[in-house]
């Protein structure tokens, strides 16, 4: 079908109970297509809330249904992510792959200035939009990867606020930088991201052994360590109604501990030891110093309360291991 279409742009969709939001994700792009001719693979992780049922009923994707332009693929179990994504990677051969959450919504032109952007130089091997909640608040897309001790103890601690506006937004990202101009980095949120299929065959897809969390860091990278250039695109808006297929499996704090645990993992794998261990040496001594803040202040402890136990969890398996 991909072939007969010569379809240029796959846009790829992992849904696990996404409700409406997969819905609406599709039809956005309908509303807003790109300016190629394109395909959405929707590979569904066994979802019970007939979320793909829904979907299929909606007259955007009927039409690109009808048109061959709309490819499911039902798994029997929930795959993760990751694995996921790989499987739609095998389902076409298109050479430009555009992986979208299912809790999104591409906005007019978005589609159109990544690709842009992307065929603008030919070193660059993936483009991320600037993402934004639903009230439309900007929502941190682009992180230090991986991160240092420095920039753990600068953000846990709070110690950040020491430093010029401009100063911290540069070094630390995160939600201190106002992704307001384009820019390489070193890596894009996979809840958008736009990717050369050359980018793929030549370093792989995500990691299988990541389930959810902390696949994205690990697949930018492998693309930077290879020589691929990622660029963050400000002009190319998506809505991203964040964290809704989490919030049906986990609570705040599960969530937190599943997100750290994710993130060591990462590094683990990623980092050399003395690196690893000094980046968990300075997530202990950061959360320990807010733990004893808040109780001073008399605030919540859970959040950093999980975040110790995991930090210092983490750190004397990475000693043991000598």
């Amino acid at each position: 079908m991909s072939s007969l279409l010569r379809v240029e742009l796959s846009i790829v969709i992992v849904n696990w109970n996404g409700g409406e939001l997969l819905s609406r994700c599709v039809e956005s792009v309908v509303a807003a297509p790109p300016p190629v001719e394109y395909e959405i693979v929707v590979v569904d992780n066994a979802s019970a809330d007939r979320s793909v049922e829904t979907m299929r009923g909606g007259r955007g994707a009927s039409a690109l249904e009808a048109a061959g332009r709309l490819r499911l693929f039902l798994n029997e179990d929930n795959k993760g992510f990751g694995q996921a994504n790989n499987q739609a990677f095998e389902l076409t051969d298109a050479p430009l792959l555009f992986l979208l959450n299912p809790d999104t919504e591409v906005t007019k032109g978005a589609l159109e200035r990544l690709l842009e952007t992307l065929r603008a130089d030919e070193r660059t091997g993936a483009v991320g939009p600037r993402l934004v909640n639903t009230d439309g608040s900007l929502q941190a897309s682009v992180w230090r990867n991986p991160p240092t001790a420095l920039s753990i103890l600068l953000s846990a601690s709070g110690a950040w606020r020491l430093l010029p506006k401009r100063v911290r937004g540069e070094f630390l990202l995160g939600h201190h930088w106002e992704h307001d101009r384009r820019r390489r980095v070193s890596m894009l949120g996979g809840a958008a991201i736009l990717v050369r299929r050359e980018v793929i065959e030549e370093v792989g897809g995500f990691d299988a052994r990541f389930h959810m969390y902390g696949e994205d860091n690990e697949w930018c990278l492998r693309m930077v360590r290879a020589g691929w250039q990622l660029v963050f695109e400000p002009a190319a808006i998506v809505l991203h109604h964040g964290g809704r297929s989490s919030a049906k499996r986990w609570d705040s704090a599960e969530k937190q501990r599943v997100q750290l645990e994710a993130a060591f993992f990462f590094q683990r794998h990623s980092l050399p030891r003395r690196r690893l261990v000094a980046n968990l040496l300075a997530g202990y001594l950061a959360s320990s110093f807010q733990r004893a803040c808040r109780r001073v202040a008399g605030r919540r402890l859970e959040e950093v309360e999980v975040s110790a136990e995991v930090q210092k969890k983490q750190l004397r398996e990475a000693l043991r291991r000598g």
